[in-house]
């Protein structure tokens, strides 16, 4: 896979195409943000992926998750939560000239809306990172073209009451299983990032 999203070119496309997304959902409010950040490992384009921490509390914890958590009431908007979040759980410190705008956001069971934003961190080392062992166990990175390639691919059908309810994508053979509402931020990123080489499988697959 050419890394041509990592170009100045890829990234003002992306940019344009979040713009308008961007302006109309960056001061609505929301429960949670989280940062999807774009990096190059050994110049190779790739998403970074936190391990949730077994000690956490709740439903989530020992889960894969892209850094980010609520919305505090201090913060400028949802934009400063995920810079934040980030900064918190992994040290890693992200200049807001550095975000690409807001994909589509997504719900949790319980309704609540969590915004993706999308970054670019430029060159990084996943293993030169310090995260805060309270919130994260493992920091990882996957390939943009490991997670275009269909035989890494999956779907988990999910079932209410006994009755089929919805399906997730999931994606398989990296350190961790990414699924839930991460597989789902990750799909709507490689669809902005590499549209001709990532084909969602569902169809009810909307764009971000």
């Amino acid at each position: 896979m050419q890394p041509d999203c990592l170009s100045a070119e890829g990234e003002g496309r992306c940019r344009r195409l979040l713009a308008g997304a961007t302006a109309r959902l960056r001061a609505r409010p929301a429960a949670a943000a989280v940062l999807v950040p774009l990096c190059s490992v050994r110049g190779v384009p790739a998403l970074l992926y936190t391990l949730r921490s077994s000690r956490l509390s709740g439903s989530h914890k020992g889960d894969v998750s892209f850094p980010g958590g609520k919305c505090d009431p201090t913060d400028q908007d949802v934009v400063h939560t995920a810079l934040r979040e980030t900064h918190e759980e992994l040290g890693l410190s992200v200049p807001e000239e550095h975000v690409w705008g807001i994909l589509r956001p997504v719900q949790d069971r319980q309704k609540a809306k969590v915004v993706p934003v999308l970054a670019g961190v430029g060159p990084l080392d996943p293993q030169s990172l310090r995260p805060n062992p309270e919130e994260v166990d493992e920091v990882f990175a996957l390939p943009l073209a490991h997670l275009s390639q269909a035989q890494n691919q999956g779907y988990t059908h999910f079932c209410r009451r006994g009755h089929f309810s919805y399906t997730l994508p999931v994606f398989l053979h990296g350190p961790h299983r990414v699924w839930g509402l991460t597989a789902v931020i990750t799909e709507f990123t490689l669809q902005l990032l590499v549209p001709g080489a990532y084909q969602p499988r569902l169809a009810s697959s909307a764009g971000p």
